[in-house]
């Protein structure tokens, strides 16, 4: 093997396993054959790469409380969509609509939200 040949074989090597924790974060494991709304209280927010996070405290069918986290896109791309991180404040009620993940955590990758003063927010533009 010539040096040239080595040295494009390690570097391409090298490109490879630094991007595989890019498709490792990219892949959100969800179900996505059964749509999930999660309502709730708003408990609080984390506008922060590289997901925005909103932590609801929602009731299941018993009235037992259930901590959900509500994830949605990067705060850059939510910024460019119009949506700010007054969205939402601890005690707003949301309803979050999106995909549970797979491993049965109360993840959801949300896709919208209704606010309390019923606007629905589509976190992902209008796919």
């Amino acid at each position: 093997m010539t040096k040239r040949r080595r040295t494009l074989a390690v570097g391409t090597i090298g490109v490879l396993l630094a991007a595989s924790p890019l498709w490792a974060h990219h892949t959100w494991a969800v179900d996505r054959t059964r749509p999930v709304t999660v309502k709730g209280t708003v408990t609080g927010l984390s506008w922060s790469n590289p997901h925005v996070e909103i932590f609801v405290d929602a009731k299941d069918d018993n009235g037992n409380v259930e901590k959900w986290t509500v994830g949605g896109p990067s705060p850059g791309r939510l910024t460019e969509s119009g949506v700010n991180k007054n969205i939402v404040k601890p005690g707003d009620v949301i309803s979050a609509v999106g995909y549970r993940a797979t491993d049965g955590t109360r993840l959801l990758r949300t896709e919208k939200i209704g606010l309390s003063n019923g606007q629905t927010v589509s976190l992902y533009g209008n796919r």
